[in-house]
């Protein structure tokens, strides 16, 4: 659902505008206020899609109040609308990223159209606004995955890895299972028993230089975590490939 901001002084005015508005998005959302500091205190609270603007309204004029608003929601779509063509009123609208400055009387048609404008940027300023971040977080997990592989035969705590892609560590953990589908260390850990298996099979390498050389500190702590990932411990792992080995050879 949009939200609309209409800011006008003159009643007649707002309910025209209002009306237009509201024939043109019946279900949507249209606040509506007669001065600067309501439309400044309104846009902070119902945070619009697109505004509406009178430039002479009372306590702040309409120019003021959009240069307020958008310190705060810069994206917003803002058509001025105003019985004066003074240059200096276009050249500050222009100053301020205003997408529109139409002169009254202005025909109904005009201003449906202009919002229907409007509200299609606001709608394609949201989708690169997600997009960008998007790849933004594709590009750091796959940086730090590749970080991870390259590391992971070494203690390797979830803080290092988010200072090496300069990403806060507990922004850098909840993006990390969403986009990879498992938490940082289970990804990780996964890792560390995949080559502690290659060892057992391809070396004599008691358990606890087999937990040294995968990166763990603990070997009782790397026995738990082989067991709950390969359903038996390191020994018996080895034992079962010697026993499968002696099998296909014979």
């Amino acid at each position: 659902m949009s939200v609309v901001l209409i800011v006008e002084d003159e009643l007649l005015e707002l309910e025209f505008l209002e009306s237009i508005v509201t024939d043109l998005l019946p279900n949507d959302q249209i606040l509506t206020c007669e001065s600067g500091i309501q439309a400044v205190q309104l846009a902070k609270q119902y945070r619009p899609d697109i505004i509406v603007m009178d430039i002479l309204i009372p306590e702040m004029n309409g120019l003021q109040a959009i240069q307020e608003i958008k310190k705060f929601l810069p994206r917003v779509g803002v058509m001025i609308l105003s019985a004066y063509s003074d240059f200096s009123y276009a050249q500050t609208a222009i100053r301020l990223g205003v997408q529109e400055y139409l002169l009254k009387p202005i025909k109904p048609s005009i201003i449906k159209q202009a919002v229907h404008d409007l509200l299609a940027a606001a709608a394609a300023c949201e989708d690169e606004a997600f997009i960008e971040p998007k790849i933004n977080q594709i590009y750091f997990i796959e940086k730090s995955i590749k970080y991870i592989h390259d590391n992971f035969k070494q203690k390797l705590p979830l803080q290092l890895v988010s200072s090496y892609i300069y990403v806060n560590p507990q922004y850098f953990s909840r993006i990390f299972k969403k986009e990879v589908g498992v938490n940082y260390i289970d990804y990780v850990n996964n890792l560390k028993i995949e080559y502690a298996c290659k060892l057992l099979e391809t070396t004599s390498y008691p358990a606890y230089r087999i937990s040294s050389e995968c990166g763990f500190t603990d070997p009782s702590y790397f026995n738990r975590v082989f067991v709950q990932q390969m359903k038996m411990t390191p020994h018996a792992y080895r034992r079962k490939h010697l026993c499968e080995n002696a099998e296909s050879n014979g």
